[in-house]
C-alpha cells in the first residue's frame, strides 16, 4: 500500500529528471552563445567595434547550427553598417535570412538587405555587381548603356548625374550583372531580382478573378506618360481616368505589361484587367533599373 502511494511521485521525478537531461545542455549552449552576442554589444558600446565584430564571428563560427548566429549575423552587420560598410552589412543580413529561416529573423534582416541593396545600386559604391569604367573618346551614356544592358537612367542616377554629359577619362560606376522581375500573384507582390538576388520587394496589384497570365516574358517597350487607348477612346497622360499612371513598360504578352495606377488603394488585390500596377514612384523607380529585354516571371 505504502509503494502504491508513492509511485505516482515517483514517475514525476523520473520524468522531471528525463526532461532536465534533454534539454539542459542545450539551455546552456543558448545562453552561452546569448552571452557572448551580449558582451560583443557591451565592447561596441564601449566604442570597441572591431573587437565586437571579431566575438561575433566567433559565435557564427563556432554554432554554426544555433538560431542565435542569426542573431549574431544581424548584430555583426548593423556593425558594418555603423561602419560605412553596406556591402558587408547588405550580405551578413542576406545570409543571417538565407541560413536561418526563422520568422524574427527574417522580419528583421530581409527588409535591410533590401534597403541596402537599393541604397547601393544607386550609390558610386563599385560591387561585386558593378564595374568601374573610364569613358573613352566617342562614348555617350546611350552607348555606355547598350554595351553593358544597362540603362542611362540608372548610370546617372547611381553616379550623381544630372544630366548626359560626360567627359573622356572620367570614371563610371557601371551595373553589370543582370535583373529580372518575378511577379507573384498568390501575394500580389512583385520582387526585382539581381542574378539570384531579391533587390526589392514591391506590392502590386494583378489580374481579376486571377487572369493575370503566367509564364516568362520579356519587357519589349518602354513608354514615360503613356496614353491610355480604350475602346473608342485615347485618355491622355494625366488624366485621372488613365489607369496606367506614369510609367509603361509592355511585356512579350500582347496587351499586357507592368504599369503605375491612378487608384494607389487597389494595390494587394486582384483588379486589374490582368495587368500588373503598381505606385506611380515604384513603377518610376523600376522603369529606371529595367532595360528592354529584362526578363519577367508570373507565377501562381
Amino acid at each position: 500500500m505504502k509503494i502504491k502511494a508513492f509511485l505516482p511521485a515517483v514517475v514525476i521525478t523520473v520524468a522531471i529528471i528525463g526532461l532536465l537531461v534533454i534539454f539542459l545542455p542545450k539551455m546552456q549552449l543558448g545562453s552561452k552563445e546569448g552571452a557572448l552576442i551580449s558582451g560583443a554589444r557591451a565592447l561596441d558600446k564601449e566604442g570597441r567595434s572591431e573587437e565586437a565584430i571579431k566575438e561575433l564571428e566567433k559565435v557564427i563560427a563556432a554554432y554554426p547550427d544555433s538560431k542565435k548566429s542569426g542573431d549574431a549575423l544581424i548584430s555583426l552587420a548593423a556593425l558594418y553598417e555603423k561602419q560605412g560598410k553596406l556591402s558587408e552589412a547588405r550580405d551578413s543580413y542576406r545570409k543571417a535570412y538565407e541560413s536561418y529561416p526563422d520568422p524574427g529573423i527574417v522580419n528583421t534582416a530581409k527588409p535591410k538587405a533590401e534597403e541596402l541593396s537599393m541604397k547601393i545600386l544607386f550609390s558610386p559604391i563599385v560591387d561585386s555587381d558593378s564595374k568601374e569604367y573610364t569613358v573613352q573618346a566617342g562614348d555617350t551614356l546611350v552607348k555606355i548603356a547598350r554595351v553593358f544592358g544597362t540603362t542611362v537612367d540608372l548610370i546617372r542616377k547611381s553616379n550623381n548625374l544630372t544630366g548626359d554629359n560626360i567627359r573622356q577619362g572620367q570614371r563610371l560606376k557601371v551595373v553589370t550583372s543582370r535583373f529580372s522581375v518575378v511577379v507573384d500573384k498568390s501575394q500580389n507582390i512583385l520582387m526585382l531580382k539581381q542574378n539570384d538576388n531579391v533587390m526589392k520587394t514591391y506590392k502590386v496589384a494583378t489580374g481579376l478573378n486571377n487572369c493575370t497570365p503566367v509564364g516568362t516574358f520579356k519587357i519589349t517597350t518602354k513608354l514615360v506618360d503613356p496614353v491610355w487607348y480604350k475602346t473608342g477612346a485615347a485618355v491622355p497622360p494625366g488624366s485621372p481616368e488613365n489607369i496606367l499612371g506614369t510609367r509603361w513598360m509592355g511585356i512579350s504578352k500582347e496587351g499586357y505589361g507592368i504599369h503605375g495606377t491612378t487608384d494607389p488603394s487597389s494595390l494587394g488585390k486582384q483588379v486589374t484587367a490582368g495587368c500588373v500596377r503598381m505606385l506611380n514612384s515604384e513603377v518610376e523607380e523600376l522603369y529606371g533599373i529595367l532595360p528592354e529585354g529584362t526578363e519577367v516571371t508570373i507565377v501562381d
